[in-house]
């Protein structure tokens, strides 16, 4: 059944959706359209006003990640234990990696859990961050990868955003799985249709199944909220060594004041070396020429 979601998204946020699924874009735009997207049973169109409207039958796929309508904890069955949960960080942010984490919660976590206050790392600060990470990854079986920017410039000269998260959570699916065995209960918060994510994985050596797909997951499986923490640290860590190693403070996110910030490394270290700390296909690039 199609379905069509209508919300108002910030200029950030719209250049985040674009992002995404650009390689998707249609090359007409409705009147006082700013673009519009097709990606896998949807149609995304993003209006000058802030509207953007997503219509199809995986509308809500792709309109999760942006609704502050749903409610945190929606009433819904009882998680099974234990559960691998796994979740990204660093695919909205101009500079620094993208981090990727999938970690295993045991039923006898969850008074752990609940103390230490873990959500959507989103939910979290900074400095929350960096005191509940570390003991998450003391007593949580988990797997981490971090992709610097240059080698993410790199895969991404063939492989779309989206396709490179497929690949990442699947890669840390397959690493945990050879420390561990892993449960039967899997979630990835959605960030594709299921047969999108698995046709991104046609060419991988070892694909992990039985997965299951809901959006707003970190809210909902403390296995995903803690990769989220995990994945959130690692990144917070990544943007602390390139601020060492090039004596500046690097923003997050991709709006204005990355724009400023990207023309502050360029001026003091040229365009040459923008690849080792920014993601080349943002917007954020086209501006400095």
């Amino acid at each position: 059944m199609s379905e069509a979601i209508t919300l108002v998204l910030s200029p950030e946020e719209r250049r985040t959706l674009y992002e995404a699924w650009k390689e998707t874009a249609s090359e007409r735009v409705p009147p006082y359209g700013e673009y519009q997207l097709r990606p896998l049973n949807c149609v995304i169109t993003a209006y000058a006003s802030g509207k953007v409207v997503f219509q199809g039958k995986d509308a809500e796929v792709y309109a999760s990640a942006f609704r502050k309508d749903l409610p945190s904890h929606p009433c819904a069955p009882e998680p099974e234990f234990p559960q691998a949960g796994s979740d990204e960080v660093g695919t909205g942010d101009y500079f620094g990696p993208v981090c990727v984490c999938a970690c295993i919660v045991q039923e006898s976590n969850l008074g752990m859990l609940k103390e230490l206050g873990v959500r959507d790392s989103k939910a979290l600060t900074d400095a929350e961050i960096r005191k509940i990470a570390p003991k998450l990854m003391q007593t949580l079986r988990y797997s981490l990868l971090i992709v610097n920017p240059e080698k993410y410039n790199e895969v991404h000269a063939s492989s779309n955003m989206n396709a490179i998260k497929a690949m990442l959570h699947n890669q840390a699916y397959v690493n945990l799985s050879k420390k561990t065995k892993l449960p039967d209960f899997r979630i990835i918060d959605q960030f594709a249709p299921e047969p999108q994510y698995y046709r991104y994985l046609t060419h991988e050596k070892s694909v992990v199944r039985g997965i299951t797909f809901e959006t707003k997951a970190e809210n909902k499986y403390p296995a995903v909220g803690s990769a989220s923490v995990i994945a959130r640290y690692a990144f917070l860590v990544s943007m602390d060594e390139m601020e060492k190693k090039y004596d500046m403070k690097f923003q997050k996110g991709a709006g204005p004041k990355a724009d400023d910030c990207a023309m502050e490394f360029v001026n003091r270290y040229g365009m040459d070396h923008l690849p080792a700390v920014a993601k080349l296909h943002f917007r954020n690039t086209e501006k400095l020429h």
